[in-house]
């Protein structure tokens, strides 16, 4: 199979949403995306983009896509993190993954950063073995601390 590995374009938003979605049923979330193809398009394609998408296409259909965005660490300096890489369901295990992490982490070599980062859940077995194979370490002694737009309210109203 042929594959076309590039950097989104605004036409592709609605096929990125789609496999943002599709992850979302596959993490057992359908109903946690919110983000639309508009912040998708502000967020992504604007003035001040806050986010890079690498896509990667199959006979003009996006079949995946690896998210980053660039943040800054008081210990390593500038990192890139990968919020997700998402292969399609009908094409996981062609070797996507690996292209897209490949692309991901030459991007990240070319902007010097001293560190990659990103989240895997604990139940999903392949997609740790796939990292693990590919030298990443999973830090088993740290955990994802998080804040939604509730607790985020609930602590304003509070201080």
């Amino acid at each position: 199979m042929e594959y076309t590995i590039r950097f989104a374009e605004k036409r592709d938003v609605s096929a990125i949403l789609g496999l943002i979605q599709e992850l979302a049923v596959f993490e057992k979330e359908p109903d946690a995306v919110i983000v639309t193809e508009a912040d998708l398009l502000k967020y992504g394609f604007g003035d001040k983009p806050l986010f890079t998408c690498f896509v990667v296409e199959k006979e003009s259909k996006i079949v995946a896509i690896a998210l980053i965005y660039i943040r800054f660490s008081t210990w390593k300096g500038q990192t890139v993190h990968l919020e997700d890489l998402i292969v399609s369901d009908a094409h996981r295990g062609s070797g996507l993954g690996t292209l897209l992490l490949n692309e991901v982490i030459k991007y990240g070599y070319s902007l010097g950063v001293k560190r990659i980062c990103w989240e895997v859940l604990d139940w999903n077995a392949p997609a740790i073995k796939f990292y693990e194979s590919k030298g990443a370490t999973l830090l088993k002694d740290w955990y994802l601390v998080q804040m939604d737009e509730t607790s985020i309210k609930n602590y304003i109203d509070n201080i």
